[in-house]
This record gives C-alpha cells, sequence and structure tokens, in this order.
C-alpha cells in the first residue's frame, strides 16, 4: 500500500530536492507539487493525501497555521531551514521535523517513521481473516542505491561508529546510520539488541553460549548491561 503524497514549498530547489527524494522510494506516491498554501488546500480537497511535506516559511500562511486550519490532516512531515520551530511539532502531532538542507539519509529515516504511522492506524481496518503485519521490510541506503531488507531475512545487525552492516541470507548490506536508529524500525517481537554493536534476529538464533549468541558460523557476544533482557526473552520463548 502506497502512500500518496504531497509537496508544499515555495522554494524551487527545495521543491525539486523532495521530488527527487520522494520518487526514490517505491512505497511513496508524488501526487501534486504546490507552490504555497492556498494551492496545497485546493490539492488536499481534490486528492487523497496521505502525507505531506510542508514548508512552515511562506509567503500567505505559514505551514504551521495552514496546519491549524485542517479539520482532517493527513501526516505531515514539517521541512523548514530554521530550527526555532523544532519543539513546535510535539504540538502539532507531525510525524517529523526535517531541517534544510535536508539528507537523504535523514528523509528515509522521516519517511520510514510515516510509513509506519500509517501502517499501524490501517491496521485495524484489516480484518483477522486476511491481516497482516504491520510492515516485513526496511530500506536502507546502500552507497547510491536503496535496498529493500525483508525483516525475515535478517541474521543480525552489526554496528561500528556510523555505520550499520546488515547481515541476511543472501548478502551483507552496509548503511550509513548509527545502530540505534535501525534498531527503532525493527520490530521488538522479533529483534533483540545483545551488545552494544550487536542485534540479532530472535528466529535466527541456532544455540545460546555462556557468554555468546550462535547464528551460522558467527559467534556474537552478550554483554552485561543486555545479558538479563536477553535471559528472560530465552525463558519466555524457550530458546
Amino acid at each position: 500500500m502506497n502512500l500518496n503524497c504531497l509537496i508544499v514549498d515555495d522554494e524551487p530547489l527545495a521543491r525539486n530536492l523532495l521530488t527527487e527524494y520522494v520518487k526514490k522510494v517505491p512505497y511513496l506516491t508524488l501526487v501534486k507539487v504546490c507552490t504555497g498554501p492556498v494551492e496545497a488546500i485546493e490539492a488536499l480537497r481534490n486528492h487523497s493525501i496521505d502525507l505531506m511535506f510542508l514548508d512552515i516559511q511562506m509567503p500567505e500562511l505559514t505551514g504551521i497555521s495552514l496546519l491549524k486550519t485542517l479539520q482532517k490532516k493527513p501526516l505531515v512531515i514539517l521541512t523548514t531551514a530554521y530550527s526555532e520551530y523544532a519543539l513546535q511539532n510535539y504540538e502539532l502531532d507531525v510525524v517529523d521535523y526535517l531541517l534544510k538542507p535536508i539528507t537523504l539519509e535523514r528523509f528515509l529515516r522521516a519517511v520510514d517513521k510515516a510509513n509506519l504511522r500509517f501502517r499501524k492506524a490501517a491496521a485495524p481496518e484489516v480484518t483477522a481473516q486476511h491481516a497482516e503485519p504491520v510492515s516485513r521490510f526496511v530500506f536502507v541506503k546502500d552507497g547510491t542505491k536503496l535496498v529493500k531488507i525483508n525483516w525475515d531475512d535478517i541474521l543480525y545487525v552489526e554496528g561500528l561508529k556510523d555505520y550499520v552492516t546488515i547481515h541476511t541470507r543472501q548478502q551483507k548490506v552496509v548503511s550509513l546510520q548509527r545502530l540505534k536508529t535501525l534498531e527503532e524500525s525493527l520490530p521488538a517481537d522479533q529483534f533483540i539488541r545483545i551488545h552494544n554493536s550487536f542485534i540479532v534476529s530472535i528466529k535466527a538464533i541456532d544455540s545460546v553460549h555462556r557468554d555468546k549468541v550462535q547464528i551460522g558460523q558467527a559467534m556474537l557476544p552478550i554483554s552485561d548491561s543486555y545479558r538479563k533482557e536477553f535471559k528472560d526473552l530465552i525463558e519466555r520463548n524457550n530458546i
């Protein structure tokens, strides 16, 4: 299920950059690009919009003022060059706040949060007979491309400073992001942190040693800070 997107920004360069980013994400569909709030209001009336990228500083009406006029709001990611607006995103219940210039990595993190929220909201409408997980995959940036990785294929994730290496059944994918950031996008009932540098797939575990976890040929350390949580999980699941 794709998210229909609307871009609202009075700056041509910002509009072009967001358009380029949206087209890189397979689950986003760009419906319209607007140069101001009045045009955006019309677009919201005439189209089904799931996610709006909204600039704050615009002539006629600010993005925040526009949001306050809407009775039915799509998911919103605010974009601005001014950091002083950051705290207002909590009051407005927006998905995220992007500070210009916006990097692709930061953009991907924001839209992943939007995608998760969108699918969670839609989940109650799915009947139990046809119910599916909120999402079964994650997109990560690998060099100049986006790689779709199914959760079921992930064996473990290794973090080193600002990079993560995702070890799957088929390949290794290296991505520029912190381990904590990726951890937040993974389902907690399928993955567990066992070390500052390692997250493992619970079902991929072959054996548990005193202070290590074996997955295939890899022996991964369990650190003291994560040992109790991991031990409790083992007891609950009879691993």
